[in-house]
């Protein structure tokens, strides 16, 4: 193998020239394949070898020239990063929820990075025990997740998970609440997916393959050793992930096996533990559904002859698909997303022209009333809510100007009552901004939603700067929600734009389905008519123009700058898709095969040719790019630390001009980053000092 080629000269700050500074070169060692009786060259295929020494120097070579050339920064970030922890309140208490005779809750100190959980018993004003602080657990390492946290039903235990490496390989530990000690069992490999069985003395949990899929499903008795654990399930289709949850009446565990567009649950009583799980309709393609449980039926969502999908309920005693009967119908214009039962009520969720909505359908009386919302463009979801048997339902309710405020509802009555609006130290006054939705022509003529927030007073002359964000995969909605750190953007005259492209779900089911497999590009090339609207109303100008993306949102980045680079001044690529046909065609990393379903299997000719014909990493070419920040870690299983390190290696080596391209890489993180709360606001501190600079905003 050649030696790689990179150096890093030393030179003063950045602010006499950056250019003065030397970026690293990857060498070029070219792996040849050939697909579709196509030759393909990968002149950094090298850079996936993670075992190899002279692949961490290049990365720490990349770290290094991306330090020198924000190191003229320094100061700035520092004091960005003062005012968002400013806007925070440190130490803090969450809205604590009932269950049974306790109340559950999690507080957060100053200067400690992660959550304390704690419960009170009978009442707010009973001692406070402390069941687990993630800050002790954290002390030997650099990074902590947590994976799971599930109390037992007599409350006398506590399974939690842990990963310190950022891989999302967590083990499992039990805790006793009562002495306070950790049981012997230790449980590793597991992934996101535990629940007690009710006798308080079984547990379910699933376990990864070699391509950190959850394929297994165990049950083990408290006491017992892993390897004495019963394998319950197998699923071996590489396509299905699995699952295991309990009905919110605490009566049934479900195993839930599902692809991207196929779904098959299985149920057990969660007081027979060792009894056999049964099937309530078996997998067929394309055929999806979930299920709630209340009383003596199961409720059943489903898209079977139901795009948008509908409501179905059947018998718990015998709920196979021939026993489904209708409860909601299906609508065209209604996305029917989920319904959660409580004892007396059916609280369903659901989309309409992009905004989410709440029903509430009494199960008694059969009345039913809509929720009903003061903003024109908000994100709501339900909370946890514990307690099965309960009128109160518990929202949390947010927009681009209003922070989440949890609210408890009476779903009787209809009343709310605020329970918690989170603090915004500073003096933040929401009268001050002001949101909006617009609409952007697709080449095809669809309406594309564009959610807006600035500073009231803000005239269109195209002199503002505008950050546009964009995801648009899976059918994942990008919610307008409210941030604080956004505020640092908009109190130094920035638009904040949220694209919301097909590919997600905002206008229902057809939205997702015609931004995936062969129609794909729509989703980038809704974004750049996003964009083209926004310069077009004089919302901002593109050399005005930041545009950020993560993860399969990185793909979207990766896109259109290729697309159409001199329409965006600066780009922000956060652990980006961005070697699609690469990975595609591997299937022995982690979750290829699962994404068939999303992006199309290129071992076939007619899915080759469409990947290739977006993917960012294949369609690089020598010309002006914008300026580019790039994040990746080093051990993220979802997007590999090689795919945004390959990209960067090549856009050094073909693009022209000398617009900054930096790469950074988290060494001991994974697709989240950093994983403690004041390092997650160092890194926002970093990438708006980037942007900020670039547009010459020096306080």
């Amino acid at each position: 193998m050649l030696p790689i080629i990179y150096w890093l000269a030393t030179a003063a700050p950045i602010a006499s020239g950056a250019a003065s500074l030397t970026p690293p070169v990857a060498k070029i060692d070219p792996k040849v394949d050939t697909v579709h009786g196509e030759e393909r060259v990968d002149n950094y295929f090298w850079i996936r070898e993670k075992s190899n020494p002279e692949v961490i120097e290049y990365l720490e070579a990349e770290n290094r020239y991306t330090e020198a050339m924000m190191q003229h920064t320094e100061d700035f970030q520092e004091q960005l990063y003062q005012e968002l922890l400013g806007r925070i309140k440190e130490t803090d208490l969450s809205v604590p929820e009932k269950l049974d005779d306790y109340y559950y809750y999690t507080r957060t100190e100053e200067g400690r990075q992660y959550p304390i959980y704690c419960r009170k018993q009978g009442n707010l004003e009973a001692a406070e025990e402390i069941l687990l602080d993630q800050n002790a657990l954290a002390e030997e390492h650099e990074y902590l997740e947590m994976g799971v946290y599930k109390i037992s039903p007599n409350h006398q235990l506590l399974a939690y998970s842990t990963d310190t490496t950022g891989g999302e390989s967590y083990t499992l530990y039990i805790k006793d609440l009562n002495t306070d000690q950790l049981l012997a069992d230790q449980i590793p490999n597991t992934y996101y997916s535990v629940e007690w069985a009710s006798d308080n003395q079984t547990l379910f949990y699933t376990t990864l393959d070699a391509a950190k899929r959850p394929y297994k499903l165990y049950r083990h008795q408290l006491g017992s050793t892993p390897e004495a654990d019963m394998l319950i399930y197998h699923e071996t289709d590489e396509s299905f992930f699995l699952d295991v949850s309990k009905t919110r009446s605490k009566a049934y565990l479900l195993m839930e096996l599902e692809n991207i567009n196929t779904s098959e649950v299985h149920y057990l009583e969660a007081a027979q533990p060792t009894g056999d799980f049964k099937v309530i309709a078996p997998r067929q393609p394309e055929l999806e559904y979930s299920v709630e449980h209340h009383g003596n039926q199961f409720f059943i969502v489903t898209n079977a002859d139901a795009v948008n999908f509908k409501l179905m309920r059947a018998a718990a005693s015998n709920p196979s698909r021939a026993n489904w009967e209708e409860m909601i119908p299906h609508r065209e214009t209604v996305k029917l997303d989920s319904v959660s039962a409580f004892q007396n009520h059916l609280v369903i969720s659901e989309r309409e022209a992009g905004l989410q909505k709440i029903r509430v359908h009494n199960l008694t009386t059969d009345a039913e009333h809509a929720v009903d919302f003061p903003e024109p463009v908000y994100t709501v979801r339900q909370g946890r809510n514990p307690e099965f048997n309960t009128n109160t339902l518990r929202f949390n309710y947010a927009s681009l100007v209003t922070p989440m405020s949890v609210f408890d509802y009476e779903m009787d009555t209809g009343t709310r009552e605020l329970k918690k609006r989170d603090e915004v130290l500073g003096g933040y006054n929401p009268s001050l901004y002001e949101s909006e939705r617009i609409f952007a022509n697709a080449t095809d003529g669809t309406p594309i939603p564009i959610s807006l927030v600035y500073k009231k007073g803000l005239i269109k002359d195209g002199g503002s700067p505008l950050l546009l964000y964009g995801y648009g995969s899976y059918g994942i909605n990008s919610e307008p929600y409210f941030s604080s750190n956004r505020l640092s953007l908009l109190d130094r005259g920035f638009r904040y734009a949220i694209a919301h492209i097909r590919g997600g779900e905002e206008m229902g089911r057809t939205w997702y389905e015609t931004g995936k497999l062969l129609h794909k590009r729509n989703t980038f090339t809704d974004f750049v008519a996003c964009a083209d609207h926004l310069v077009a109303e004089k919302y901002t100008t593109s050399d005005k123009l930041v545009i950020q993306g993560g993860s399969a949102g990185g793909l979207l980045m990766g896109a259109v700058t290729n697309m159409r680079p001199e329409l965006f001044e600066i780009v922000i690529a956060k652990v980006p898709f961005v070697d699609v046909v690469n990975t595609m065609l591997d299937t022995s990393i982690p979750l290829t095969v699962i994404e068939y379903d999303e992006w199309g299997n290129p071992n076939e000719n007619v899915f080759y040719d469409y990947i290739k014909s977006y993917s960012p990493y294949d369609n690089i070419e020598a010309k002006v790019y914008p300026h580019i920040l790039v994040t990746a870690g080093l051990n993220d299983p979802r997007v590999h630390y090689w795919e945004p390190t390959k990209w960067t290696a090549k856009l050094r080596a073909l693009k022209t001009g000398d617009n900054r391209l930096l790469l950074k890489t988290e060494m001991g993180a994974g697709h989240g980053g950093p994983s403690g709360r004041y390092d997650y606001l160092r890194e926002i501190a970093f990438e708006y000092a980037f942007i900020f600079d670039l547009l010459r905003i020096d306080k």
